[in-house]
């Protein structure tokens, strides 16, 4: 087996079973965090990371360039869902770092908490992203936002918790669901529009990735705020 390193705490793994997978390495090993399989390569256990159930993963196999979350850094997950790309980004930032994950729904933050026990560097948020002045009293300041929100103001909500939380060298990732913002415009046209409302307040976009056959009518922008 051949492992790969492609950015801070993400891999490329050749197995003779499935072929190339992306993983990371297991913060918790031992632990699946939602039935993904577990692969033991010398005194390191790595979990594979599905492009066609985590949106960061399906980036990174598009050939995503810039990777902002990396060991150590603070992260503030808006969107966290039941916890599947929050528990490789846990694994990605390790334990010197920590997610912050917001999650507006109560059935799917009790999954994240299933998926995430053991994972110490995850804060689980029950709470909504379009205000972030409700979490302000356990979110500190952070090095990257990861914002993943079927909202028809997906851009706003990361300018507005961008503004609370983030210095200017901070940075943003934002999964663009188009469906969610106009479901009557063309993917394409709805990925501009959000972008501009990134860079009216000032964020320089560094790149854009456009997901299918992952994730059909999505693109990830990433973005700094210097």
């Amino acid at each position: 087996m051949k492992v790969n390193q492609l950015f801070d705490g993400v891999y490329e793994i050749w197995t003779r079973e499935f072929g190339a997978q992306l993983a990371t390495r297991n913060l918790v090993p031992g632990v699946s965090a939602y039935g993904e399989r577990l692969i033991q390569k010398a005194s390191s256990e790595f979990r594979l990371w599905d492009p066609y159930r985590s949106k960061l993963a399906a980036a990174i196999k598009k050939g995503l360039r810039e990777m902002p979350i990396k060991g150590g850094k603070k992260v503030l997950y808006l969107g966290a869902a039941a916890g599947t790309t929050v528990s490789h980004v846990s694994d990605i930032v390790g334990n010197s770092g920590v997610v912050y994950a917001v999650e507006f729904s109560s059935r799917s933050i009790r999954e994240l908490l299933v998926a995430c026990k053991g994972r110490n560097n995850v804060v689980p948020i029950l709470s909504d992203a379009r205000n972030p002045e409700g979490y302000r009293s356990t979110v500190g300041a952070v090095d990257v936002i990861y914002a993943d929100v079927a909202q028809p103001d997906q851009a706003k909500i990361v300018v507005d918790n961008f503004r609370t939380y983030c210095s200017r060298d901070a940075s943003a990732m934002l999964v663009v669901k188009s469906r969610s913002v106009d479901v009557s415009e063309s993917p394409s046209k709805v990925f501009a529009g959000q972008r501009a409302i990134l860079e009216r307040d000032g964020f320089r976009v560094v790149e854009e990735i456009e997901l299918s056959p992952y994730e059909r009518d999505h693109e990830l922008i990433v973005g700094s705020g210097s």
